[in-house]
């Protein structure tokens, strides 16, 4: 009798077999998929050609930090911009808001949190506090430094301050905000961007109908000529798609506050630097880098988790820095972030939210560690997507 073999009861052999039949199919189905069904199959995100992902853990502070190097390939990689419940007020998570992407042309591949905004509880949670060009219509106005791209498709930075007014039939004007908190001595124009009702106290607002339908959704730096439907003592009224309200807070006196139906008004949407035809754009800052050349900071800095976008002449940037995490990662200050954009070979870069709002999202996976513990609810978010339709051949 050979001791060198063993016997197995019917029943082993049978699991044997099922086993081996199952190693056997995932075999086979896994060398038929592409890299990214294999991919989350492997349970681990999938990074296009031409994006490449780093995780470094540095230095005795530590640092943990978070790289997305992204070729600069119009014809395949642009961005988006994404907002909170695809209006002003609220907040989501970054995961959430890229979830409401329409697959389209272009998939989203990659993201990171966006702007500054209202966080606390009040009426104007979810405002973000610059500019937002979101879906190819003007949402936030800007204020302070922006990120956005030319017609062209060319990136920049740089101080964007806003000059809308509405115009009136007699050539008086006023300044006006946009969908953002009111004044009691100011105006603002409010949009259905914003959400259900202005929430306004007191004042009077004025609903106005533009003159031509494609004057809508709101563009910067193009004027609307609108005529006055309908006008209202006291605030909060609902917004409706195709219409607008200005808003006068209860403070503003002179001819603006006689207006009556029927009379027109012109909405000028102008700001600082000329963004006309601008599609995509957010805001941020400070700036980090600029034409190669690091800011300067004076006084002590402190360290908080950060978000940064930057780019040269081949690539983009998208970083995301750790933070308030004893034994992971302290965080950084904005020199020593000034300094990693420049490292990694940025021409130009922008800080963007930070603290507990940092996020980065690559392939449906949330690659860093919030310092919340969990993606942070926040206001809006920087997405990049890339297309779905095949390269024409020269």
């Amino acid at each position: 009798m050979d001791m060198n073999r063993r016997k197995f009861s019917p029943l082993a052999l049978r699991r044997f077999w099922v086993i081996g039949l199952l190693v056997a199919s995932l075999v086979c189905g896994c060398s038929a998929q592409s890299p990214r069904e294999l991919g989350r199959f492997l349970g681990r995100p999938v990074v296009p050609a031409g994006i490449e992902y780093t995780h470094r853990r540095t230095g005795d502070q530590p640092w943990s930090i978070h790289i997305l190097q992204i070729q600069r390939n119009p014809q395949r990689y642009s961005f988006l911009t994404t907002l909170a419940q695809d209006h002003i007020f609220g907040l989501e998570s970054l995961p959430d808001q890229v979830a409401h992407l329409s697959s389209g042309k272009a998939r989203p591949v990659a993201a990171i949190n966006g702007d500054f905004f209202v966080i606390r509880t009040d009426p104007y949670q979810g405002d973000p506090t610059g500019l937002q060009i979101w879906r190819g219509q003007l949402v936030s106005g800007p204020k302070g430094t922006c990120f956005w791209l030319d017609v062209k498709g060319q990136p920049h930075t740089a101080e964007v301050e806003p000059r809308m007014r509405a115009v009136f039939a007699d050539g008086r004007d006023l300044r006006i905000g946009l969908n953002e908190v009111r004044p009691e001595d100011g105006a603002v124009l409010y949009s259905s961007g914003l959400g259900p009702s202005t929430r306004t106290q007191g004042g009077i607002e004025y609903e106005l109908e533009p003159i031509d339908a494609k004057d809508l959704p709101l563009k910067v730096g193009h004027d609307v000529e609108t005529r006055i439907v309908q006008t209202w003592q006291g605030g909060d009224h609902p917004l409706k798609d195709g219409r607008l309200i200005l808003s006068l807070g209860p403070k503003v006196t002179g001819p603006a506050t006689q207006l009556q139906s029927g009379q027109t008004v012109q909405l000028k949407l102008d700001t600082s630097v000329d963004l006309s035809g601008v599609l995509v754009a957010i805001g941020g800052g400070p700036v980090l880098v600029q034409d190669g050349q690091v800011r300067q900071w004076n006084g002590q800095q402190p360290r908080h988790p950060r978000t940064a976008i930057g780019w040269n002449d081949d690539k983009y940037f998208l970083v995301v820095v750790d933070g308030r995490q004893k034994g992971l990662s302290v965080g950084m200050s904005f020199p020593e972030l000034a300094d990693l954009m420049k490292h990694l070979g940025c021409d130009h870069a922008l800080n963007l939210d930070g603290g507990g709002s940092s996020t980065l999202w690559l392939d449906g996976k949330i690659m860093n560690s919030p310092s919340d513990g969990r993606p942070r609810r926040i206001a809006n978010g920087l997405v990049v997507v890339e297309s779905t339709q095949p390269e024409t051949a020269p």
